[in-house]
């Protein structure tokens, strides 16, 4: 293993990390039914090197169910933001993990059913009382059967048990929007006898060995990282020795290495992932200094492309500087530049973008190409608590938008643009479907968003059945197809008389098409059908919410201390070019 990945390096590291630099924004809660002396600080460091400001609590040994089944714990008082679960298989079974094969056949599947009762007993209790989000590791799959070669012929083996414990906690969790983590995926790609040492094991009860730690936490930060809302949006690749092996410009078509040899096998394998990152909704860009017509041949024509030109929502070929086109494609795609993800080569352009674009996340690629879908598969950034149905449509609401773009370009005049779109948006009232997509809306829209208020789904789903709130969302379809659910809001009844916005945000891909009038409008009307006088609401500044500022303003609300106050008496214009539909 690297120096750098060594549990003493993180241990030394954690050190360094001063209070203030923790800040205190994202709490992180440990449980274990076993030792986990090191977890908390290799948590940290890696949370720091991300840019994530963190502090961590660690319950005592073993203690988890004292921790939860107790409200004056140190646990409920820390008020974590997520907790992690992490149960072995040799604890939850006890006895039974030795003695299975002498437990009577009829009586296996009532010890698998406590035993699937405890777990969900304990999870129900912490998710009732906490508003944290819960991730339980699932248990561990032994290799050693004291039956051997003969265990699979065995009626319900420990192996089966423990795979029955395993499905019905998936399944479970599923309905009652807990995180499960697969750990037997964490053996398999590491090897049990790797991340169990039976020296450490009998040292002090650790069952991952001290050398896997950080493997171990690098999974973890996988929820770590999709809880922050800081996914992801964009890859942008390069093409020459990127996306295929060569230099089209010196090559030629014919000689570039993309294909059917040792290495042209690595790029068809790398495009094959990004491709399937595509599918559930990371979009795809290409910044390339090339000749347009040479690159844009191998793209549309070559046998063994797998990315061909409508997977891309935007092409920067071109000669004008990485930097330059980085810009442009945000621009265009309308998203941050915090957003991106970018692959290239050549160190040089890796560097000149890490320093003219620190919030482009650049990656370092090896010469071996053999190492990019590996590079791929292994990152972070791209994990999402849920894939809602939005984001597997992504990449054809992108191919929608640039032919909106086309049209406006042609039209000219932007108004008449507007008219001849047809835009449909329809209202519709949280539900199941909707929860993720909303609360996805909530953790991850900058720039029209007045408040930036982050939700897990466990809060909008409060939220939507609670009777002091209204949670809405809204469907936006227009002449060149559907853009999904772009835009929600929130509302707390404060009383008879007045209703304030909690939530008002708008996807940035529609911006400015007056779907946000629509939305106010909605608020208002059914203010006023409920006999609410005041519509109250604020305007949080951040960084990145400056389109936002001046929103109530130009509609009519009238600023009083910290708020913006429309009265319902008035009359608020709608923009006649949208068709709006209500599901009740």
């Amino acid at each position: 293993m690297k120096n750098e990945e060594n549990l003493a390096y993180f241990l030394n590291e954690a050190k360094t990390i001063k209070p203030r630099e923790l800040g205190g924004k994202l709490r992180i809660a440990f449980l274990a039914s076993s030792t986990i002396n090191g977890f908390e600080e290799t948590m940290r460091v890696k949370c720091f090197q991300k840019g994530i400001d963190c502090i961590t609590y660690v319950a005592d040994y073993n203690q988890y169910n004292q921790e939860i089944l107790n409200q004056d714990s140190g646990l409920y008082k820390f008020k974590p933001d997520i907790t992690f679960l992490i149960l072995d298989t040799r604890h939850i079974l006890g006895d039974y993990f030795f003695s299975w094969y002498s437990v009577h056949d009829d009586d296996k599947s009532k010890v698998i059913s406590t035993k699937i009762s405890e777990i969900e007993n304990i999870c129900n209790i912490f998710t009732r009382i906490s508003d944290s989000k819960l991730v339980v590791t699932s248990l561990q799959i032994p290799n050693y059967s004291p039956y051997g070669i003969d265990d699979d012929h065995a009626v319900k083996s420990l192996k089966q048990a423990i795979l029955e414990i395993n499905n019905e906690l998936f399944q479970w969790s599923k309905q009652h929007m807990l995180l499960t983590y697969d750990f037997n995926q964490f053996i398999q790609k590491y090897g049990e006898n790797n991340i169990f040492n039976y020296k450490q094991f009998f040292s002090g009860d650790i069952k991952i060995s001290i050398e896997y730690i950080p493997k171990f936490i690098d999974e973890l930060m996988r929820y770590v990282h999709a809880v922050t809302g800081m996914t992801k949006k964009c890859i942008v690749l390069d093409l020459d020795n990127t996306l295929w092996g060569g230099v089209i410009g010196e090559d030629g078509f014919d000689n570039i290495k993309l294909g059917d040899n040792p290495v042209g096998r690595t790029f068809v394998e790398f495009q094959k992932r990004l491709l399937a990152l595509n599918q559930r909704g990371i979009l795809l860009a290409i910044n390339s200094k090339n000749n347009f017509n040479d690159a844009v041949e191998v793209i549309q024509k070559h046998p063994s492309m797998v990315l061909r030109e409508d997977d891309f929502a935007c092409m920067k070929i071109n000669w004008d500087n990485k930097v330059v086109n980085l810009e442009k494609i945000a621009e265009e795609l309308n998203i941050g530049l915090d957003s991106i993800v970018f692959f290239d080569d050549d160190p040089i352009n890796q560097e000149y973008v890490r320093e003219s674009l620190p919030e482009v996340l650049v990656m370092d690629l090896p010469r071996d190409s053999s190492q990019y879908a590996k590079i791929l598969t292994e990152m972070i950034e791209f994990d999402a608590l849920k894939i809602t149905e939005e984001d597997t449509k992504r990449s054809s609401m992108y191919l929608g938008q640039k032919k909106r773009k086309e049209l406006e370009t042609k039209i000219g005049n932007f108004n008449e643009f507007l008219k001849q779109m047809n835009i449909e948006v329809e209202v519709k009232k949280a539900d199941s479907f909707s929860i993720p997509r909303i609360s996805q809306l909530t953790l991850k829209t900058n720039q029209f968003n007045l408040t930036t208020r982050r939700y897990q789904e466990e809060d909008i789903s409060k939220f939507s059945s609670s009777d002091d709130r209204i949670v809405e969302c809204v469907q936006v379809n227009d002449k060149f197809g559907d853009n999904g659910i772009t835009g929600t809001y929130i509302i707390e009844k404060k009383n008879d008389e007045e209703w304030i916005i909690d939530t008002f945000l708008l996807s940035c891909r529609i911006i400015g098409r007056g779907v946000e009038e629509i939305m106010i409008s909605q608020i208002i009307e059914n203010a006023k059908s409920s006999g609410v006088k005041r519509i109250m609401g604020q305007f949080i500044p951040t960084a990145k919410n400056k389109p936002a500022e001046n929103f109530y303003e130009k509609l009519g609300f009238k600023k009083e201390n910290d708020f913006w106050v429309f009265n319902t008496d008035d009359i608020m214009k709608k923009p006649e070019h949208i068709k709006v539909k209500k599901n009740e």
